[in-house]
């Protein structure tokens, strides 16, 4: 038998992830599916017998080491029709008769399918409009995400630092525990929906009746119920509450960045799951310092004949006091790079560099024996300056 590509089949590359093929999947049979106008049987039976291999993680590891010549164990290949792929889905769904027009079997009667949780029933659910019916139990509410500001140091911002933030937000009732229930009293399983959470209703489509599940209107998806509500909740398990929560701020902070921390948000009803809390760090300004991306800029200020003639100078670096060695002959506003004297790279090894920008300072007042000096090296070089205020040293 010639190998089949069923990657081709679907339009897809080999690489591809499993939610690109079931898209690709679903695609297809929206425009192949045989019952609608535009709908090719053989076409659409090619399409699901390569997603039922490549679509399943281990049917597809043999295919791409064996090829389409492997025992695909009941996928959709082999001489199958429409109204065996049919009876194959309704055995996958536990379908049961009733009327889903369309869908017949060889006496021409339709089906109600009743599919589990994805797989088919959440693909054909997908290509008409419909819900897959799938059992998913409670339908918890998860919480939602809350946002928090935080200032720190520069300093802190270098070290990183370990702070406590407070907030008021919604957290599970600590009367309760989060049930809903006074303490003490009876929880039973939800008589309505025997403890699913969900219903069963019929729904009449253009293809038939579909079964699908709804919450239910008497537990509201707990699927439990309590005869006496807990007194500090009112049965909503929830309550608000001042919090302080311990947040560690990781060295190299930038200001304005956002630290997420998983399940700090507001707490979710019924066992959902809680929200985030988005933190939102400011740094404040350091009067020596300033920060581009990791590098951190400073300046240094020294006199006309420091930079003439060259000197040392100590400076102020984040890790500690250093020493810098300015050549004679340096320019004011000449920047030297001082290695591994920056901030911490956020999250990674190492660190930036220190930026000193050198400031030459021309003195504004001059004594009288600095005046004679700068008018004698004046002289030397032949300089013309100005000579008015000099009478007492001429």
């Amino acid at each position: 038998m010639p190998n089949k590509d069923y990657y081709k089949t679907l339009g897809v590359e080999k690489g591809a992830s499993q939610e690109e093929i079931k898209k690709a999947f679903r695609k297809m049979a929206h425009q192949c599916h045989p019952d609608k106008a535009t709908g090719n049987e053989a076409k659409f039976k090619e399409i699901n017998e390569a997603y039922q291999v490549i679509g399943n993680e281990e049917k597809r590891k043999q295919y791409d080491q064996f090829g389409a010549s492997f025992d695909q164990q009941g996928g959709f290949g082999g001489g199958m029709n429409w109204e065996d792929f049919m009876r194959q889905a309704r055995q996958q769904g536990g379908a049961q008769q009733g009327g889903f027009g369309g869908f017949g079997d060889n006496n021409g009667q339709g089906f109600n399918f009743d599919f589990g949780e994805g797989g088919l029933g959440d693909i054909f659910g997908d290509i008409f409009g419909f819900g897959g019916g799938s059992r998913r139990g409670k339908r918890a509410r998860g919480g939602s995400d809350i946002e928090a500001s935080l200032e720190i140091t520069f300093e802190e911002a270098y070290s990183g630092v370990k702070k406590e933030v407070e907030f008021y937000k919604t957290i599970k009732c600590e009367h309760c525990s989060g049930n809903g229930a006074e303490p003490g009293t009876p929880i039973k399983d939800c008589k309505e929906c025997g403890g699913q959470g969900q219903v069963e209703q019929l729904q009449r489509t253009i293809l038939g009746a579909i079964r699908t599940y709804v919450v239910c209107p008497k537990c509201h998806g707990e699927g439990k119920t309590y005869k006496t509500p807990c007194k500090e909740c009112g049965g909503e398990g929830l309550m608000k509450k001042n919090v302080r929560t311990s947040v560690d701020i990781p060295p190299g902070i930038d200001n304005n960045q956002t630290l997420r921390l998983s399940g700090d948000g507001e707490a979710g009803s019924k066992g959902g799951r809680p929200g985030d809390l988005y933190l939102h760090i400011r740094v404040k300004k350091h009067h020596g310092f300033k920060r581009k991306n990791d590098d951190v800029l400073s300046e240094v200020e020294i006199s006309p004949a420091q930079a003439a003639l060259g000197t040392t100078v100590d400076i102020q670096t984040m890790a500690g006091e250093g020493e810098l060695k300015i050549p004679a002959g340096t320019p004011s506003g000449k920047v030297f790079k001082i290695k591994g004297k920056g901030m911490p790279h956020l999250q990674a090894s190492g660190h930036g560099d220190q930026l000193v920008t050198v400031i030459v300072v021309i003195p504004k007042k001059l004594s009288a024996k600095e005046k004679k000096l700068y008018k004698e090296l004046a002289d030397a070089n032949g300089e013309t300056v100005d000579k008015s205020g000099w009478f007492g040293i001429l």
